[in-house]
């Protein structure tokens, strides 16, 4: 008996020890340096709060960037009754806090109860540096990037030694890359000449914005015309690699105008692909093909009001919607004033051009007169960065696809559906048309009302770029004309042809002659141009070019 008493002792020592071990690391132990610098922080007076910072920065512990990172955001307080320091939350009434040392929750105090451990300006610096340093050998390799910019922009001696310490052991490309700039900045800046001249070399292909700065100062000169920097040798180096990078710039510039190029051509051809079948297959100068489009975006408008909550699918619920309703109303103006002036172009012109004025004061009663925001859904916002130089937004890209996805769609339907084959049958010769059976009269508000609805679609697409108003369509009614003329009436790969090109020339055009004159170059080209080849790029044969 006394046996089995002494091993039941030796066991239940031997789970304490075990309990002890385990509630050892789930909740860590208040260390006493530690708790010491945390006291002394918590009672210093603000023009000691530096010092006490830096006492706590210098333990090392894993909960020390907690706990200045909860200082630098205002979260760290300390408990007025007993002085605990704690890490504190908004909460009804209050704050809801925990223990800044071991984590566990304390319920909620009041806002009389606790009292924050406000800094200033200086100590807010000193914190971002300090918080960089000690997250220098985390593993997140994101985390370790922002800490290298961070402390690349004001780096003192002993950041700068962590630096060369830290690329030595640094595998992650990205990071080194960082690591390789911020020790070139830091030794641009030295006094030894032949690392200054490594350091210059080892610059050339960056584009980082503080990369240009510094070499650009290098080469700079004062107001009685000599340079800052005395050495020659330093100043021909620092030419030869800004050189190197204006030529890169230059490079990355353009890239940037043929994506703006390209981005601007998508939209010439949303905006004139449905022209192309109403004016270019049917023969009617549709002006209101513009007011089409407006209807496509507030369509879009509208969805999203209806959609609050849910922005992201509002999209692909506002595309369909868009092409049903200007469809619909495209079929109600063929029905009710087009089929009356077949054969009549100039009677269409005036008659489409009064519908176009009566749709935009219909909006303008309906929704004011006032522009209309739309929202962009979150996976079309922000952009790619390819380099520091060089970025894409994601919204112009998406509208790309966007406008190549609606062409493929459109070519199926004219080349691999019955519609699009009636519609080529009555535009090539109505009347052998309406002799093989045709319903031509059906097939001309089913054309027109195709035409209306990628109109519609094109509105959609639109509002993603540029606020809803009644005079949407107006901005967009000629070149729309000038993209059909140009890639040839009737022929859908002229109007892709003819929309991506004009685009790219007016992008190219805008930074030498601005963004008018480069519209007025551009519909002088296409004036002259129709001289010589009146058809266009992609002759069409069909009802209008015909005629």
């Amino acid at each position: 008996m006394l046996l089995l008493t002494t091993r039941m002792r030796r066991w239940l020592a031997g789970l304490l020890w075990a309990l002890s071990l385990h509630a050892a690391h789930a909740v860590p132990v208040e260390a006493p340096e530690l708790t010491a610098a945390l006291t002394r922080l918590k009672d210093a007076p603000l023009a000691e709060l530096g010092d006490a910072v830096q006492v706590v920065a210098a333990i090392r512990d894993d909960r020390v960037p907690g706990l200045l990172k909860a200082l630098l955001e205002g979260r760290l307080y300390a408990v007025k009754a007993d002085g605990r320091v704690v890490y504190a939350t908004p909460a009804d009434e209050g704050y809801a806090v925990s223990d800044a040392l071991s984590g566990q929750s304390l319920g909620s105090k009041g806002r009389f109860e606790v009292k924050k451990i406000a800094i200033n300006n200086t100590v807010r610096n000193s914190l971002n540096g300090l918080i960089a340093r000690l997250e220098l050998s985390v593993d997140d390799p994101a985390q370790r990037l922002k800490a290298v910019e961070a402390m690349s922009q004001s780096a003192d001696a002993a950041a700068i030694e962590l630096l060369r310490k830290q690329f030595e052991v640094e595998a992650d490309p990205k990071v080194r890359g960082a690591l390789v700039l911020a020790l070139a900045l830091a030794d641009i800046a030295g006094a030894d000449k032949e690392k200054r001249l490594v350091a210059i070399r080892s610059l050339e292909g960056t584009l980082d914005q503080e990369a240009r700065n510094r070499l650009n100062a290098l080469v700079e000169k004062d107001d009685e015309g000599e340079y800052l920097e005395s050495d020659e040798d330093i100043r021909n180096a620092a030419l030869a690699v800004i050189k190197h990078i204006e030529f890169e710039l230059q490079l990355n510039r353009l890239a940037e105008t043929l994506f703006f190029g390209l981005s601007l051509g998508a939209v010439l051809v949303l905006a004139g692909i449905g022209l192309a079948i109403t004016f270019g297959v049917m023969g009617v100068i549709n002006m209101a093909h513009g007011e089409l489009m407006m209807i496509g975006a507030y369509t879009t408008y509208v969805v999203q009001r209806l959609l609050p909550d849910h922005l992201d699918v509002s999209l692909f619920v506002a595309i369909p919607a868009a092409f049903l309703i200007s469809g619909l109303v495209g079929i109600a103006i063929e029905r009710g004033i087009i089929r009356f002036l077949y054969g009549r172009p100039l009677e269409t012109l005036l008659a489409t051009f009064g519908v176009s004025l009566f749709l935009q004061q219909s909006v303008r009663s309906i929704f004011s007169p006032l522009n209309r925001s739309v929202s962009t859904p979150a996976w079309m916002s922000g952009s790619v960065e390819i380099n520091h130089a060089l970025a894409f937004t994601l919204n112009r890209f998406y509208i790309v696809v966007f406008s190549l996805l609606v062409f493929v769609a459109l070519l199926a339907i004219l080349k691999r559906t019955r519609l699009g084959l009636e519609v080529r049958a009555v535009a090539q010769n109505r009347s052998m048309a309406r002799a093989m059976g045709i319903p031509t009269d059906r097939v001309d508000a089913l054309t027109f009302g195709l035409g209306s609805g990628i109109a519609g679609v094109a509105g959609v697409a639109l509002s993603q770029l540029t606020n809803v108003g009644p005079n949407l369509g107006q901005s967009y009614i000629v070149d729309s004309f000038m993209v059909v003329v140009f890639g040839g009436v009737g022929n859908l790969w002229g109007t892709l042809v003819g929309g991506m090109s004009l685009g790219l020339v007016n992008k190219l055009l805008e930074p030498y002659a601005g963004a008018v004159l480069a519209k007025i170059i551009i519909l002088v080209f296409i004036i002259l141009f129709i001289q010589k080849k009146p058809r266009g790029l992609f002759p069409q044969k069909g009802r209008a070019a015909e005629g």
